[in-house]
Parts: C-alpha cells; sequence; structure tokens
C-alpha cells in the first residue's frame, strides 16, 4: 500500500489543552508520526511525499474567508501587546450569522470552536501539506489504485468550512473525498475516531453527492457534544445522507463490528464506488480518552470488515493518541484490509 506524509507536518507542535477547567500539555504531539508512521511500515506501507496540488482542492471545502484567517492570524496575533505564544480564542459568537469582527481576537473566536485548537507559527503549514497528504492519496484512488494510507496530521474531521475544533484546521477528510467527487466517482466518508467528525457532517450535511457516516462515542456526554446525535439525518438534498450512529462509552470489540456492519450497509446502499475512511485510532481500550474498548484484534477485525465492502479505499489519519498500543492499532487494521 502507498502511503503519504511531507515532514513540514512535524512542524505544529501545540502546546496548550483544556479540559475541565485545567490545562494540559496537547495530546496532539508531533511525535504521534513517527509512532504511527513505524507502524504503517510494518504493514507493508511505502512512504513518500505529496506534490503539491496547491491551494485549489482545500478552497473547494473551506471558504476564502477562513483561509485567509488560517494563513495572516499568528503574524497578526504577535502584534497584540503581551500577546501569548500560540492563538486561542477567549469569545465566541452566540451564532454564525453574528457580526464579523476585524479584530484579530475577536476572528479567532469566530474561526476557532474551542481552546483545543491553538495556532502558532507553522500550524497553517502543517495543516496545509497533511491535506496535501490526503489529495495525493484521494488522486491515486481515482486513477486506480485499489487502497492508500494518508499520515495526515494535524487531523481534520472536526474543522468545518470556515471553523477550527478538536485539533483540527483543515477537513482532510473531507478534501479527499471532494478531490474523488471531482474525479467522477461517488464517495462516502466512513468516520470511525471515537469522537463524532462533526466538521465533515456540517460541511456535507445538506449534500447528496457525498455520503457521511460516523461511529463514536455518544455526544451526550462526550466531545463535541452538540453534534452526532442519531436525529442528525442531513437536511435539503442530503437528507438521509448522513448516517450517526452513537455508541455506549466503554464499547467493547463485539458491539462496535455490529454497528460497523450497519454503517458498511448504508455505504453500500450508496452507490458508493470510493471509500474515505477516517481512521481515528482512539476507540482503542489503551487510549487516553478512554472513550470505547476496542482492542487490538478488533482492530484487525474492523480492517477486514472494511475490506469486505470491495471498494478503493483511502485511509485518512484522523485521532490515535500516544499510548503502548498506537502502532499496533494502526498496523492491525491495515493488515487486517490487506488480508494479513
Amino acid at each position: 500500500m502507498k502511503a503519504f506524509l511531507d515532514d513540514r507536518q512535524w512542524h505544529h507542535d501545540p502546546k496548550h489543552f483544556m479540559a475541565n477547567g485545567k490545562v494540559y500539555p496537547s495530546p496532539e504531539e508531533p511525535r504521534r508520526i513517527e509512532v504511527l508512521k513505524a507502524a504503517a511500515g510494518d504493514a507493508g506501507c511505502a512512504f513518500e511525499a505529496p506534490r503539491d496540488a496547491g491551494l485549489g482542492p482545500i478552497a473547494a471545502l473551506h471558504s476564502p474567508e477562513y483561509l485567509t484567517f488560517l494563513r495572516n492570524i499568528y503574524t497578526r496575533w504577535q502584534r497584540i501587546p503581551d500577546a501569548g505564544p500560540e492563538v486561542i480564542p477567549n469569545i465566541h459568537p452566540a451564532n454564525r450569522s453574528d457580526g464579523y469582527p476585524k479584530s484579530a481576537i475577536g476572528q479567532a473566536g469566530y474561526h476557532q470552536a474551542d481552546t483545543a485548537c491553538p495556532i502558532a507559527e507553522h500550524t497553517f503549514e502543517a495543516a496545509y501539506w497533511s491535506a496535501q497528504s490526503a489529495i495525493a492519496g484521494a488522486d491515486l484512488i481515482a486513477g486506480g489504485a485499489g487502497a492508500a494510507y494518508a499520515l495526515s496530521r494535524p487531523p481534520g474531521h472536526h474543522a468545518f468550512g470556515d471553523l477550527a475544533g478538536g485539533f483540527c484546521f483543515l477537513n482532510n477528510a473531507g478534501i479527499a473525498a471532494e478531490r474523488l467527487r471531482a474525479a467522477g466517482l461517488r464517495p462516502a466518508i466512513l468516520d470511525v475516531d471515537v469522537h463524532h467528525g462533526n466538521g465533515t457532517q456540517g460541511i456535507f450535511y445538506g449534500r447528496d453527492d457525498v455520503l457521511t457516516v460516523s461511529l463514536h462515542a455518544d455526544p451526550a456526554r462526550f466531545y463535541p457534544f452538540f453534534w452526532g446525535h442519531v436525529q442528525e439525518r442531513g437536511e435539503g438534498r442530503g437528507t438521509g445522507c448522513n448516517l450517526n450512529l452513537p455508541l455506549p462509552r466503554g464499547t467493547d470489540d463485539v458491539a462496535y463490528l455490529a454497528a460497523l456492519e450497519i454503517a458498511l450497509e448504508r455505504i453500500g446502499s450508496f452507490g458508493t464506488e470510493a471509500l474515505v475512511v477516517a481512521l481515528g485510532l482512539d476507540a482503542s481500550i489503551d487510549d487516553p480518552f478512554k472513550g470505547f474498548a476496542v482492542t487490538q484484534d478488533g482492530f484487525a477485525r474492523i480492517g477486514a470488515a472494511i475490506a469486505k465492502a470491495g471498494l478503493p479505499t483511502l485511509f485518512v489519519q484522523e485521532g490515535g493518541y500516544l499510548s503502548p498500543s498506537l502502532g499496533a492499532n494502526l498496523t492491525r487494521t491495515l493488515t487486517g484490509f490487506q488480508g494479513g
């Protein structure tokens, strides 16, 4: 399996993460790349750097206003007297239709959903190349490859069209799906991260040309809280093209795989021609977020179940944080998919 990663993706090194009113080191640390790259190599992946496909495939989903913000906000932030080292919002609009301020502080609040997506000097550069890794994978699939892996870090599924959140800035899986759609294929996105892919849902919610399916911990008491509930089915032309499968905290292999079968049935009913898997590994029993209890054997079975769909498949890395089993979970998923 061919895989994609650009070394500039290392350059984003967030320091700020707030949970329960306390500030911690961010779990979305660069060393994830080292662990995941080695694990993908153990599954037979051969890495190469993506070519630069330009801003066009990214701007197909993200507004120019938002991309301008991401490119410039760190420099603007440094002009604020006594500014902190990272762009972190402290105020948010009540609605997306509220006024758009000129202030860097106000725009940070408008374009950053929470405090888990701090922006530093190299954040946009790393996010850009993370997206390019996903685009390269999509191009490979569109060219006839059966499978590919994009080590997209920083991740992307919490990013809306004009809003960062939850460690995410550009929606890599969504960008890849749109690239596949533009190539004439009918794509679906299967999100197996323990957190709901709220940004992905938001981007495609009114559309019927990309199916979005997410298995995740019930957001009634789990991030992202406000999205991911079962009644969210899409709107307008997109009604019925979004499927949420919220599962109880502590869900194990058996219950997870039963829900995955429902997800894959819906993907088949969409007439899917190419599958993008938003590959969060944080459903692991060992993950620090402690949402689910999927074992290494469970990840192998997840990979095998996805393979049975018989679709060209692009795996785009999402969550999965440093734990003793992080690398093994990726290896087992990819080898399970490949029948190994």
